[in-house]
This record gives C-alpha cells, sequence and structure tokens, in this order.
C-alpha cells in the first residue's frame, strides 16, 4: 500500500455516472484513499446553498451528513440509494473517506477546476456515449475534462 490517494468521481446520477463510481470502487480505490463525489449543477439552478457557495462550491460534505434526504434538498441532487450504498459499502469495508462536493456551472470548466482545487490525484468520470456528431454539437464533458485535467482521467462507459 503507498501513499492515500484522493480520487474524485463526477456524479450526475446517470447510469454511466453511477458505473463510473462503481468501476471506482472495484478496481482503484485502496484502503486509505478518499473519493470526492462531484456534483456539477446547473448555473440556473436555484437552491438554498447556491448563494452562499456558488463562487467557491460548497465545502466538502462528509458521508455522514451527505447521506440526509435534507442534504440533497437543499442542494437540489437526487437522493439515491444505490449511490450510498456504494459509498456506504467502500466506507466501512475498505475504509475509504467519503466526502462530497457541490459545483455551479459548466460541469466542463468545473471538473477541470476541482481537480485543481481539490489537488486529485485521480478523477473518474462517466461516459454518455455520444456519436461523433452530437459529440460535436453539443460537446463532451469527457473528452473536455480529458484533454484539460492535469491529473490522470478515466472514463468509464455504461455497461
Amino acid at each position: 500500500m503507498g501513499k492515500a490517494r484522493t480520487v474524485g468521481v463526477g456524479m450526475d446520477y446517470s447510469p454511466t455516472s453511477k458505473s463510473a463510481l462503481r468501476w471506482t470502487a472495484e478496481n482503484l480505490l485502496e484502503d486509505g484513499d478518499t473519493v470526492i463525489l462531484i456534483h456539477v449543477q446547473p448555473q440556473n439552478a436555484d437552491h438554498t446553498r447556491k448563494i452562499l457557495f456558488e463562487e467557491t462550491g460548497s465545502p466538502l460534505v462528509p458521508l455522514e451528513e451527505f447521506r440526509e434526504v435534507n442534504f440533497s434538498k437543499q442542494y437540489g441532487l437526487a437522493y439515491d440509494p444505490e449511490v450510498l450504498d456504494v459509498l456506504d459499502t467502500l466506507s466501512r469495508a475498505k475504509k475509504v473517506k467519503v466526502v462530497a462536493k457541490v459545483y455551479w456551472g459548466d460541469p466542463r470548466e468545473k471538473l477541470c477546476d476541482a481537480v485543481q482545487n481539490l489537488k486529485l490525484d485521480s478523477i473518474v468520470l462517466g461516459s454518455r456515449g455520444l456519436g461523433s456528431l452530437k459529440r460535436i454539437l453539443l460537446g463532451s464533458v469527457s473528452n473536455h475534462v480529458v484533454t484539460n485535467a492535469t491529473c490522470p482521467v478515466t472514463v468509464v462507459k455504461a455497461n
């Protein structure tokens, strides 16, 4: 076992982001590591915590607080028992520290900002599997992060 690492996982509760979280849990994290679930809410989202933390993103939120339904409501996040189950298992079985952080704005930019601000050793993202035409028209979050992040990026395709 080497130095404890800090690994980010982009989470929007889509099937691909859940696949990225499961892949990270099964293949990447070791005892003593920290995983940060990174949520990026739309700029126009109107939630109570956005007023306080829009510029810097929320503080790091420990799993115990993140697990509460009230937390999800305050930040406009989905309350997802499947995600919480994976995080609880990581916390107990692998002794991984689990925290969450919420940003507001363009996911491409905010995920790259998170890499810098949180000093991530790596980041894992799900891929929506856009075809080349849609990727050109809509842009690709994962492609942008792979190109611009200053740490290793793993992109997980949905099963």
